[in-house]
């Protein structure tokens, strides 16, 4: 079984990410819409994880943990769907090609059980990258 599985990561909304949004980025509801990565039913087999555990998801352009969901929009093996948010923008890539919005699809990303790691706050995970250094 692969340590690490190498995927396409995609971003976008969805109901669900809107729902908690209106409820406030603090809301718990906002954080289990947001703070999850989709991800096909043999992609976690691949890893040998079950759904609801937490996988640290690497690009180029950083890392996070998030917990893994079971996509029920599937066979899409090796693509990784994680809804809009703060912890989507940790590891989307910045450039902006001009035109004042980042590349939200098609980043290459790993992705590997991080069961010993926490899925963090939105606070936490703003003070991690945005406090002064």
């Amino acid at each position: 079984m692969p340590s690490k599985l190498s995927v396409t990561m995609i971003t976008g909304r969805t109901i669900e990410q809107g729902v908690g949004k209106e409820r406030g980025k603090a809301s718990r509801e906002y954080f289990e819409s947001v703070a999850v990565c989709y991800m096909d039913p043999d992609d976690l087999k691949k890893l040998g994880i079950k759904e609801k555990t937490n996988v640290l998801v690497s690009t180029d352009y950083g890392s996070v943990v998030l917990k893994a969901v079971k996509s029920l929009r599937t066979p899409h093996p090796g693509i990784v769907f994680i809804p809009y948010g703060p912890w989507a923008n940790v590891v989307a890539d910045p450039d902006t090609h001009g035109i004042g919005m980042p590349s939200f699809k098609g980043t290459q990303a790993e992705i590997q059980p991080a069961r010993d790691r926490p899925v963090l706050s939105l606070e936490a995970l703003l003070e991690g990258q945005f406090r002064e250094k």
